[in-house]
């Protein structure tokens, strides 16, 4: 378990809502001292709280518009079949999320590509010439009313914190 504080979680959420800002900006927001906010946020990347900090794109805008929902169940389901299937969708770039999931199909993948054609392409590429793939089930998304990357933090477990940090 790891332990975040208050001044953690006042970090945490300011970078999900802005990872831009200097960390003058940041201690700002959270109220504490700038040393003391760059020493946190160097423990939360160096404990893998913080994995990583990117730049967030409109796909709209870059012509890469269509989102598929697709749901992937296997004919044999034995460890060394699914971590098979996990590592021939990690190589592909248009599959944004992979999930195993339990009851119903194996997987939910999201994928976003330019258009059906290119959706087409990669599923025949991956999933029809893939004799493990029983069954393939697509939804293409029409409108997205909401997308979040956020981890609602005030839902996390409160932990005293042994940091020492003020």
């Amino acid at each position: 378990m790891i332990n975040l504080d208050e001044l953690d979680k006042r970090i945490l959420q300011q970078l999900q809502l802005d990872a831009s800002v200097s960390n003058h900006e940041l201690a700002s927001r959270v109220h504490a001292s700038p040393p003391t906010c760059l020493r946190r946020v160097k423990r939360l990347k160096d404990e893998g709280i913080i994995a990583k900090q990117v730049a967030i794109l409109a796909p709209e805008k870059l012509g890469s518009s269509l989102i598929a929902i697709v749901e992937i169940t296997l004919d044999h389901q034995a460890s060394e079949n699914l971590l098979e299937f996990e590592q021939l969708v990690a190589t592909e770039a248009a599959i944004q999320q992979c999930y195993r999931v339990s009851t119903g199909p194996d997987f939910v993948l999201i994928i976003q590509v330019t258009d059906m054609a290119a959706y087409h392409a990669l599923a025949h590429r991956l999933f029809a010439k893939h004799a493990n793939v029983r069954n393939v089930r697509s939804f293409f998304s029409v409108f997205r009313s909401k997308f979040e990357t956020g981890i609602h933090i005030d839902a996390l477990p409160a932990i005293a914190a042994q940091s020492t940090d003020v």
